[in-house]
């Protein structure tokens, strides 16, 4: 705690921020992803005024699973982007790594929207995977620059890789989802390009392998849980 003298006596209190302030912001962001109350910045690109075409119980179960997947990769993106941020030193990789962990709040909200239209919920799940997310992108920064931003990268392949699936699976006549998922898409290469242009590089193909391995536990699971 610092005063700092006038000449009319003092001036109003000011404080320095410590390290419990950037953890108390980090939790802070993490309640509001986990409980729904994050907003996007962006319009929901599903924002159409026409009535869309009624789904049958069984494609609006299948749209609901791909959409839960998907919000629980928002989830971990989040995470993982804020961690890689918190012990990054290197200011252009750290404001990469923020405003990709933006773009990635209007994935989530969008996806929460979609859900509750679709008449489901997000995974119950949701605290493990945010959790584990973030400890790993707080690991992943410590392998230096180059390979933190060739993890961003490597994930957002995947993640396109994920997206371009569900295009080819959701009901034809679920265009809202549709909708949504493309442009996610689009957002998530430009993450990629971004990355790999800031010096990314490729990681290991056993690396790559294991992420794709946790990818595929957690993608199973959350279709149901």
């Amino acid at each position: 705690m610092s005063v700092a003298p006038t000449l009319s006596g003092f001036a109003p209190f000011s404080r320095r921020r410590g390290p419990l302030d950037a953890l108390f912001g980090e939790v802070d962001r993490a309640l509001r992803v986990l409980t729904g109350a994050a907003t996007a910045s962006r319009p929901n690109p599903a924002e159409a005024p026409e009535p869309e075409p009624a789904l049958t119980e069984q494609e609006k179960r299948h749209a609901a699973g791909l959409m839960r997947v998907n919000h629980v990769g928002e989830v971990c993106a989040q995470a993982l982007y804020r961690g890689q941020a918190a012990v990054c030193r290197d200011e252009p990789a750290r404001k990469l790594l923020l405003e990709a962990a933006v773009e990635e709040v209007d994935h989530l909200v969008w996806c929460s929207q979609r859900l509750e239209e679709l008449g489901s919920r997000p995974s119950l799940l949701n605290p493990m995977w945010y959790a584990g997310s973030f400890t790993l992108g707080v690991l992943a920064s410590y392998a230096g620059v180059p390979r933190n931003l060739g993890f961003m990268a490597e994930t957002e392949r995947q993640v396109e890789e994920h997206l371009d699936g569900h295009l080819m699976t959701l009901p034809e006549t679920d265009q809202r989802s549709r909708q949504i998922v493309s442009k996610m898409k689009d957002d998530e290469a430009k993450h990629r390009s971004s990355a790999e242009n800031a010096g990314g590089v490729p990681l290991p193909a056993p690396v790559r392998g294991v992420m794709r391995a946790m990818s595929r536990v957690m993608t199973t699971t959350a279709y149901r849980i």
